[in-house]
Order: C-alpha cells, then structure tokens, then sequence
C-alpha cells in the first residue's frame, strides 16, 4: 500500500520513474544533467533514490518536460463549498489555532 511505504521507498520509486522517463526519450544521464542545470552526480543520485534537494528534482522534472507533474501535488480547489452557502470574501489568510476552553462544572441543583 502507498501510505506504509518509507521515505526512503518512494524516494527510490521517484527515481526509478524519472530514469525510466528520461529513457524513453532517449537522453543519457550527461545530457539531462547539462540540460538541467545540475551535476551528473546529482542526476545519478536523483535516479537512485539516494536523497536530492528540492532544487534538483524541480529542476530534473522541468527538463524533461515534466512540471505539470507538480500541479497534481495540491490541485487548488476551483468551487469552494463554503462560498456557495454565503456572500463571503475568500480567506485572505490562515487563523490562529483557537486555545482550548475547558467546560466549567455545571451548579448543581441540591
């Protein structure tokens, strides 16, 4: 299952797809890592699952014309249910975590 899986389990995963995506168009590790911007080592890395920055994966995927890719991670929503429901103005920014009230005792009637 996909949500027991490692980090270290879909890192590997990840490489092994970008490989398989930078094989089937024909493109060596050399060549993809000059058209990325980024070192053979860093590509090799990449593709083995050995731990990447941020930068290079960004910078992997965009070179092989991949970067749609990203928009899958956080689709934004286009209808807001609350929205709907009222006239409000869209959330400017995020609320503070409201502190816990604890319930005082109820009097008792004796």
């Amino acid at each position: 299952m996909t949500q027991f899986r490692t980090p270290e389990e879909i890192e590997v995963d990840l490489g092994n797809h970008l490989k398989r995506l930078r094989i089937r168009k024909n493109l060596e590790q050399k060549a993809l890592a000059a058209q990325a911007g980024v070192s053979l080592r860093s590509v090799r890395n990449l593709e083995l699952g050995n731990g990447s920055s941020l930068r290079t994966l960004v910078l992997i995927v965009k070179a092989l014309g991949r970067q749609s890719w990203f928009d899958t991670i956080a689709p934004l929503a286009t209808v807001d249910p609350l929205m709907l429901t009222r006239q409000a103005q869209p959330r400017q920014r995020a609320s503070k975590p409201r502190k816990k009230v604890e319930n005082p005792t109820l009097p008792t009637n004796e």
